[in-house]
């Protein structure tokens, strides 16, 4: 079983993520976020991971700027730790999700290259509730330290914050899954260079 353990301690915050990829999509989330709980929940169940993020010191009280981009960054880091050197994986997936008239398309590729380009969504709210630009930092921060290219498209014109993200989770942890499964037909790494960083 693929597991990992990854603590991250900076003057900001002190997060610690725990992972098991082939798991039950179990989740025991706690970022201090309520928001991005709610849609790490969705993560880690649609895609089948066991996941555990306890947050033991953040700044929120400043705002929550800190404590959701370090989670990316310790979410990558465990997955990346838990994939090894990513001898047989399938690399790529994809998946849509519609939520009422949204539609999320996720496509993921575990190149060893991190790029996240952005949902071209803005918004205007308070530094503490959650918002687009927030969710472009987690995605970032995620795809750069896994060493993944993540493309997310939003087709649809609902202002709802949460009918936006809800499908966008869903489909990230849906194609996630997809890449990282194990193809009995790839012997060692996938790529034509041999390795993968």
């Amino acid at each position: 079983m693929r597991k990992a353990e990854k603590n991250r301690i900076s003057k900001e915050t002190n997060i610690t993520i725990k992972l098991n990829i082939d798991g039950e999509g179990i989740a025991k989330i706690n970022s201090g976020i309520g928001f991005l709980d709610h849609m790490l929940e969705l993560f880690a169940f649609w895609g089948h991971f066991d996941l555990e993020v306890n947050t033991r010191e953040a700044d929120l009280r400043v705002d929550i700027h800190h404590t959701n981009e370090d989670i990316g960054i310790v979410l990558g880091q465990v997955f990346k730790e838990a994939l090894g050197d990513k001898a047989g994986i399938r690399r790529i997936g994809s998946a849509s999700v519609p939520m009422e008239d949204m539609v999320a398309d996720v496509v993921v590729d575990i190149s060893g290259r991190g790029f996240f380009q952005g949902m071209g969504r803005k918004d205007k709210t308070g530094d503490n509730e959650y918002s687009f630009t927030y969710a472009e930092h987690f995605f970032e921060a995620f795809s750069k330290n896994l060493g993944m290219n993540l493309s997310i498209k939003l087709t649809g014109a609902n202002p709802d914050l949460h009918t936006n993200l809800e499908p966008v989770f869903k489909a990230l942890g849906i194609a996630l899954d997809q890449a990282t499964q194990i193809d009995p037909r790839r012997k060692g790494i996938p790529s034509t260079k041999g390795v993968i960083d």
